[in-house]
């Protein structure tokens, strides 16, 4: 069987599972899951070690060191996925719940009930945590899943799409519910993203290169996972202290995910008091900073900031400054430059505050603290599968309660019309 006809099947399995699963109580989905966890844990060794030959490969091919560290997927980050999962077993279940109850004078119930999507697609780059993430959030929500990550990965993917295969067959779930498509053929991508008649949505995840692709090509509907120009803006009323942290830690903790930050507002009132010990623990850690000359006013070495810098996503040990005149100024900076992804204010001026979150038109925007925090699991969702810069179906984190849709239900006593 070619690749073609062997994607083309493997979405009509996935679809069949699918509707197993929307029938399929919560109970099962949730022993699944934990078995998956339990079973990551008593394959830890097979998991580290398909990992680590992917790792060689990946340098002998000398791929680029943001990808290297998304392909790391070591004993302690195993050990994370493994949690997590039973953290999303523990989640309430999403189908069924009712978020609109109307009796309407006629007589007539109507309410509101969430139902699965049916089956999600996941296209990644390097990270093989996907494939546990996306399993257990899909499973949670009565979705089938079918995941192609990039042949970087393929070892590790395959180990854990091995894993999924056998907590669903020792669960009684069908096998085909949670499917890793383990091939490097690029053909696989290309059948998969017009796979219209069985698949339901598709969730990008990768580089803007990827994301572009798939949005020119596909012919199912998107969740994108877009850029992340994630700001972190200092105003006039911000401490020293929490300054250098917030942005410290936005830029430093994983400068190589979507949503470290990649700018740095800071309003002028407070520039000379907050950009020197902001650049000296940025600047320790060995990064470089790119500034607007007001901010190269202030720092010495800082070098130059173009017009491209400020819609550049690094993902590297790089940040783009700038001193801003207001607060109105960082709001109309972020909305304009911005990829509506995670946005930062640091302040202790409540209006300020309020202004920011109120203006900033972005998935995720936070008050006193680090864009890292824009994640599944830190905002108790147990997991996300993406975080989406759309605004319809998705926006933010894509957790359980995303990856359904709804019907109305109506009940009546005999009514017509």
């Amino acid at each position: 069987m070619d690749i073609a006809k062997q994607v083309q099947e493997q979405a009509r399995q996935a679809q069949e599972a699918s509707r197993v699963l929307a029938r399929t109580e919560v109970g099962p989905r949730n022993l699944a899951i934990l078995r998956m966890a339990q079973l990551i844990r008593e394959n830890i060794s097979e998991v580290a070690e398909a990992n680590q030959e992917d790792l060689k490969e990946a340098q002998e091919n000398g791929i680029n060191q943001h990808l290297l560290n998304r392909l790391v997927f070591d004993r302690p980050k195993i050990e994370a996925r493994a949690d997590a999962l039973e953290t999303i077993a523990a989640l309430p279940d999403p189908l069924g719940e009712a978020d609109y109850l109307k009796r309407r004078p006629s007589g007539l119930e109507v309410k509101r009930v969430r139902t699965p999507l049916g089956v999600v697609a996941i296209v990644f780059e390097a990270r093989p945590h996907v494939v546990a993430n996306v399993g257990a959030v899909c499973l949670k929500a009565g979705n089938a899943a079918i995941m192609r990550g990039g042949s970087e990965a393929l070892r590790s993917i395959t180990a854990l799409g091995k894993l999924w295969r056998q907590a669903l067959q020792e669960r009684g779930l069908p096998e085909k519910a949670l499917q890793v498509i383990a091939t490097t053929d690029r053909d696989a991508v290309n059948t998969l993203i017009t796979q219209e008649e069985h698949i339901d949505v598709l969730i990008p995840r990768g580089g803007k290169g990827l994301i572009q692709l798939i949005k020119e090509k596909a012919s199912i509907p998107i969740i994108k996972h877009f850029e992340g120009i994630c700001h972190v803006y200092l105003d006039q009323a911000a401490r020293e202290e929490m300054a250098v942290q917030v942005t410290h830690n936005s830029k430093m903790f994983m400068p190589e995910v979507c949503n470290a930050a990649e700018t740095l507002l800071v309003h002028e009132q407070a520039a000379r008091r907050l950009l020197p010990p902001v650049a000296a623990a940025l600047m320790q850690e060995g990064v470089t900073l790119k500034g607007c000359p007001k901010a190269r006013e202030i720092i010495a070495g800082m070098e130059e900031a173009l017009e491209e810098d400020w819609r550049t996503e690094y993902l590297d040990l790089i940040l783009s400054v700038k001193v801003v005149s207001s607060l109105e100024e960082a709001i109309a900076h972020i909305n304009h430059y911005g990829s509506q992804h995670t946005d930062v204010i640091v302040s202790s001026d409540y209006e300020a505050i309020k202004q920011f979150t109120r203006e900033v038109d972005s998935g995720v925007v936070l008050a006193n603290a680090s864009t890292m925090f824009n994640d599944g699991e830190e905002l108790g969702m147990g997991a996300e599968v993406g975080i989406s810069t759309d605004k319809l179906q998705a926006r933010g984190p894509v957790g359980i309660k995303e990856l359904t849709s709804y019907k109305y239900i109506v009940e009546g006593q005999g009514h017509i019309m």
